[in-house]
């Protein structure tokens, strides 16, 4: 009963999220106009100023420093130095922030996007490791292959792989660094807090061949739209070793800039890698019984008035 109650008095937040590629954006935006919403993105690859083509932004334009596509504000995109990294700790203390600036405007706010780090961390109040970044370690275990450090994390922190992207590189780095240097394992560390939110999470069902075929679509987009010239001037900013070069799409351009692959070969390896990064958040977010898997714009608005009576 007092489980209940406490639910009740949470502020309500509506969460779209699933694999790139599956509509996400534009089931959000259409929510968010008929729920009289805002939109805080979850993607780690938004975050980065001027790194817009191959990230996937939302066509739209900014009006007083906020962004706007179709009528709907987006935050926390376009707002970091493309040489900083960003964590899921704070990523969760800007996404408390926009969401109360959106309920204490009298809108709904909808979490939208992809990370699924970033998503749970929010949603599970999870209290991140607070070891501080050690640049000499890092280096040093940046050096190893992703094989490697698996074999390193499944001698001190085998729990840790269980929610662990096995390919994400700094992901694995990192929870090796909270392992030598605090004490403890990653996954002891992440321990979740009471929720701040009561939450409706909704995901797209899509078949995988379907899947497929709308990411190769989007990205003979980016080829036609610029990519190509979006990184060649990029690198004329910044070091191709900044953080922000490290989304697909990114890095392969810089390979076939660096003239590791052809001009044939570079959408294709583009495609290959976004069909492998949608199989693993498919994997990450199938583990989640909260979520609702719909098959329509008009199943997701029954769910969303269902859940704000």
């Amino acid at each position: 009963m007092l489980e209940f109650m406490l639910q009740k008095i949470m502020p309500k937040i509506i969460t779209i999220l699933g694999p790139t590629g599956s509509g996400k954006s534009d089931l959000a935006i259409k929510l968010a106009k008929k729920f009289d919403g805002e939109i805080v993105s979850v993607d780690s690859r938004q975050i980065y100023r001027d790194f817009v083509i191959g990230s996937g932004l939302v066509q739209g334009e900014w009006k007083n420093d906020v962004y706007i596509s179709s009528g709907i504000p987006h935050y926390l995109v376009q707002f970091l130095d493309a040489l900083k990294t960003f964590s899921s700790s704070e990523f969760k203390s800007l996404a408390i922030d926009e969401i109360k600036k959106i309920i204490a405007q009298k809108k709904l706010p909808f979490l939208v996007g992809g990370t699924g780090l970033y998503i749970d961390t929010l949603i599970n109040n999870l209290e991140i490791p607070k070891i501080k970044p050690n640049l000499a370690l890092r280096k040093k275990l940046e050096e190893k292959s992703n094989e490697e450090l698996v074999k390193q994390l499944e001698l001190f922190d085998p729990d840790s792989l269980k929610n662990i992207d096995k390919n994400n590189k700094r992901r694995l780095v990192r929870a090796l660094e909270v392992c030598l240097l605090g004490n403890t394992t990653f996954s002891q560390n992440q321990k979740k807090g009471e929720r701040l939110f009561d939450v409706l999470k909704i995901a797209i069902k899509s078949e995988r061949k379907d899947l497929y075929k709308r990411i190769d679509k989007r990205v003979d987009e980016m080829m036609e739209n610029g990519l190509v010239s979006e990184v060649e001037n990029l690198l004329k900013l910044y070091p191709k070793s900044a953080p922000a070069f490290s989304g697909i799409g990114y890095k392969q351009v810089i390979e076939y800039l660096d003239g590791k692959i052809n001009e044939r070969e570079l959408p294709q390896k583009i495609k290959f890698a976004t069909h492998a990064y949608a199989r693993r958040q498919i994997t990450w977010f199938k583990r989640d019984s909260e979520i609702h898997w719909i098959e329509d714009l008009l199943e997701a608005e029954k769910l969303v008035k269902e859940f704000l009576k």
